[in-house]
Parts: C-alpha cells; sequence; structure tokens
C-alpha cells in the first residue's frame, strides 16, 4: 500500500497536514508493507527536512501512490485518474461551487473519501479539526472584547505557537465578571470548554447562571434541548428534537438577557429553528457584547452572521437595529467573529491532534480487511459513479 501526502494548493494557503513527521514515523513503524511519499511544500507547517530526517521520503512526484490524502479540496486541474483520495470536498451538502470538483472525480474515476464522511456504525464522526475550531473560538471571543472595550490587547491566535501559548497569553489579563454561553456539547463545544477551563473561569449550572449574579468570570454549557423547547410545550428527549426539529423554537432568549459573550459550537440541523434571532438582538434587554460564530452558518440559524470573515479581518460589527455590518467600535454593534477556518490559525496543534485520531480510526482499515466497515460507509465514488450511501448527490451532479 502506497500512500502520498499532498501539497495543500487552494487560496489562502493552508498550513496545515493529514499527518505530522512523527505520525507517518509511526506509521511505517507500525505498518511494515506501508510505504509513504510526502509531496514537498514551501507553506506546509512542518518542512520537508522534518520529514527527510525523520526516514520519510519527501518528492515533487507522488503519482506512483495509490491513496493520497490532503486537509482542502484539490483543485480539478491537480487530480490523478485512477487513484483514493482523502480531503473535505465540501459537496456532500449539495455545495454548488464544488459540483465541478465531484464531476470531476467522476470523470477521473477516482475513489473519493470524505473526511467528514468517515463515521462508526452510529453515523458519529470519527475525525475532524472541531475541536481546534472551538480552542481558537474562544480565544478569539476574549481577544474581540478586549479589542472592542479598549481593555486589553491579545495577539493573533496563528502569530503564537500553539494551544499552550494562547493559555499563557489569557491568564495574564483580569476580566471583569462576564458570563458566557456556549452551544454545543461536541468536538467544537468542548474545545472553547477546555480553554475556558484551562483559564479557571468558573463552571456553573444553567439555573444559577440565569438567576445569579457573580463577582468573577462564569460560563455555562447547553446543550439542544436548553436552547430549543417544543411549541406545544412538552419537555421530551434528543431524539424528539432530531426526529421533529420543525416543532421546536427557540429558547435561547432567557440566555441573551444575561450573556455578555455567546460562542457557537453547535451543529445545526437544516430544518432546526433558529437560535439567536434578529428579534433577540434587537430586545432592548439583549446583554450579548460579543458573538464568537465558531459553527459559521452564513444566514443561518445566528441572525448577526451577515458573512464569513477572515484570519487577517477577523471581526466586524453588526448593528440590530438596522440588521446590517457597521464598524466594530460603533456604540451600540455586538461583535461578531465568523472565521470559517480557525484550526488553520493552530496548524501545527491541529496537523497532530488530526494525524492521530486518523491513525487511530482509519488507517488500520486498509489492513484489516475493513472490518469495521469504515473505509465503505466513508467512500462517496467508486468506478466513475456514486456509492448507494451518497446516491443523493446524483441531482447534484447532473447540476438539477
Amino acid at each position: 500500500m502506497k500512500f502520498g501526502i499532498l501539497k495543500e494548493r487552494k487560496n489562502p494557503p493552508d498550513r496545515r497536514v493529514i499527518f505530522s513527521p512523527d505520525e507517518l514515523a509511526r506509521l511505517k513503524q507500525l505498518y511494515q508493507g506501508a510505504s509513504i511519499k510526502v509531496e514537498s511544500s514551501d507553506i506546509r507547517v512542518f518542512t520537508d527536512e522534518q520529514y527527510k530526517n525523520l526516514g520519510i521520503e519527501v518528492t515533487n512526484d507522488i503519482s506512483d501512490c495509490d491513496v493520497l490524502f490532503g486537509v482542502k479540496e484539490v483543485p480539478v486541474e491537480n487530480l490523478i485518474p485512477n487513484k483514493a483520495y482523502f480531503f473535505f470536498s465540501h459537496t456532500i451538502k449539495k455545495q454548488p461551487y464544488n459540483r465541478k470538483l465531484l464531476q470531476a472525480v467522476l470523470e477521473k474515476n477516482i475513489d473519493l473519501y470524505d473526511h467528514e464522511t468517515i463515521v462508526d456504525s452510529h453515523n458519529h464522526r470519527l475525525i475532524g479539526f472541531g475541536r481546534y475550531a472551538g480552542i481558537v473560538g474562544a480565544y478569539n471571543s476574549i481577544r474581540a472584547f478586549g479589542i472592542k472595550f479598549e481593555l486589553f490587547k491579545l495577539p493573533k491566535a496563528e502569530t503564537l505557537s500553539g494551544k499552550e501559548a494562547l493559555i499563557a497569553h489569557l491568564k495574564r489579563l483580569v476580566l471583569p465578571p462576564l458570563k458566557f454561553v456556549v452551544t454545543g456539547t461536541g468536538k467544537v463545544g468542548n474545545g472553547a470548554k477546555e480553554i475556558l477551563d484551562a483559564i479557571k473561569i468558573k463552571e456553573v449550572s444553567v439555573e444559577n447562571y440565569l438567576t445569579k449574579n457573580y463577582t468573577q468570570p462564569v460560563y455555562t454549557q447547553i446543550d439542544v434541548l436548553e436552547y430549543n423547547k417544543r411549541k406545544d410545550g412538552q419537555v421530551l428527549d434528543f431524539t424528539d428534537f432530531y426526529d421533529n426539529s420543525q416543532e421546536y423554537i427557540s429558547d435561547f432568549e432567557r440566555f441573551t438577557k444575561v450573556s455578555d459573550i455567546y460562542i457557537t459550537g453547535h451543529f445545526h440541523a437544516n430544518e432546526a429553528p433558529v437560535i439567536l434571532t434578529r428579534e433577540m438582538l434587537q430586545s432592548k434587554d439583549c446583554k450579548i457584547k460579543v458573538v464568537a460564530d465558531v459553527s459559521c452558518d452564513v444566514n443561518g440559524p445566528i441572525a448577526c452572521t451577515l458573512r464569513s470573515s477572515t484570519i487577517a479581518e477577523p471581526l466586524y460589527g453588526y448593528l440590530p437595529s438596522e440588521d446590517k455590518e457597521v464598524d466594530v467600535f460603533h456604540p451600540a454593534a455586538i461583535v461578531v467573529m465568523a472565521v470559517d477556518n480557525l484550526p488553520c490559525e493552530l496548524p501545527k496543534d491541529a496537523s497532530e491532534g488530526f494525524g492521530e485520531m486518523f491513525m487511530e480510526n482509519v488507517i488500520p482499515a486498509f489492513f484489516n480487511g475493513d472490518k469495521d466497515g469504515i473505509l465503505q460507509r466513508a467512500k462517496i465514488t467508486e468506478n466513475g459513479k456514486l456509492t448507494p450511501r451518497f446516491s443523493y448527490l446524483q441531482d447534484y451532479v447532473d447540476g438539477k
């Protein structure tokens, strides 16, 4: 089995990689039958030399590899026919901007696996960068507060060496008694929680958060049934919410009345209710000053996310009364941070963490006959056709 590590070619440049040099050295040690090549790159967070120093071949030609691993979409002109590829294709939700990519994959007889489709038998995702999005999102929310109110200046996360450096900078601050609310208890929400816990912000129950005043910063982390409620008033369970989300409305307003900073870490299904509505933001009772929309669904569940922002320009102001973008320093503006590629700000940590997950959950499948069905479930295309699991994409491919 010949594995190849792709150079990232998408703009803006992404410095992440699926496997660090150490992880590839471990792969070679564990699986004697594997041969590995790394495509030379001048932007990767790990240098070519770091791979070479561990005895890994670095080359400009990886066309003899069977399986190619990347992070972001591979440009159509760089796709090599008759190979297996792993990358974030951004096609499984029928994203219009990548229709040509999926068409090219089929035309070139490529077996496409998407990192998002790597799931266990219960359909739970096994790998992703979500934790790092949450970590950077929490850091950026505090950085945004400092900028808006001219209280302190934190360096950008991308200029620091990793998570521990972020924590070290945050620990130097003396924060006012802010209230943080985090939606979601998955990888993103727990990444944000990791940072808040590391800097000793106290976690409190929903009831205490909503009713008590504190002399120190506090946070609460809430799940779907705490920020949504059934229209008929029944209190049921998670399964009901996921099966009948159209029967629910947002119950988030009670949090907007007491929260200073809102960090989103939720997964939002298409039919689920809007979480933070324009009406909530316009209310005189709304106390929210910063929204760190890590999930970053434009025109989605967070009304103030008018557009995604960038690592270069991560913040913009939102004026609730007019539902429009304004300067961050406008006195009535809520600060929005909606960077859609936050893990890129911690490329080393994110790459190391991703590689460990990939090594544990995916690589064994190549050597054990895919006994758990990991590869089978993740495969989107095969022999120039969509696999049955992804046949719903046919009209998307056909341009309908």
